[in-house]
């Protein structure tokens, strides 16, 4: 991922390393990994900081990284029929959005936007292609959180327009 500048890359090497991986366990979708599987995930992350109002992606852009927020939260947004934006979600620490662009490629379903101050890791598409290759245990784990991730949401989301169609 080329950065942007909205946003600010925190660190690299070995020390901030150490800190990344802390901060990577906290999480949901990676607190159960094995210690050397969150240090080898984390040779392949980058951690980013992010001012509220940053837009991190839009709906129908290409996708190519995913992201894990440590810190704050981030608004997930969708253009009705009328074009107005409404706002579907609110992401927060632990949680991962912009899944479906490293396993898909397909552009994006929705618009992100920075809500509060936010330290957040991205794991572009071809890093996660490089774990595929160098860790392949390690890429299953992925796939595996991503796939049950988005079968959960896929449930909740059927569940939600059971009750829309009902009324």
């Amino acid at each position: 991922m080329t950065e942007k500048p909205s946003l600010r890359l925190i660190s690299a090497g070995q020390a901030f390393k150490d800190e990344l991986c802390g901060m990577v366990e906290s999480t949901q979708m990676f607190g159960d990994f094995e210690w050397h599987h969150i240090e080898d995930l984390c040779d392949y992350l980058e951690a980013y900081e992010a001012d509220q109002g940053v837009t991190l992606f839009r709906e129908g852009e290409q996708g190519n990284y995913m992201c894990l927020i440590i810190e704050g939260s981030v608004d997930i947004l969708k253009e009705d029929s009328h074009e107005t934006r409404k706002t579907v979600s609110m992401v927060g620490h632990g949680k991962t959005l912009g899944e479906m662009a490293i396993v898909d490629g397909q552009p994006r379903s929705a618009t992100a936007v920075i809500a509060k101050p936010t330290t957040l890791a991205i794991l572009t598409k071809a890093n996660f292609q490089r774990i595929m290759k160098d860790k392949p245990a390690l890429a299953t784990q992925i796939l595996l959180k991503i796939a049950s991730l988005l079968s959960q949401r896929l449930r909740f989301t059927s569940g939600v327009l059971v009750d829309y169609l009902d009324h």
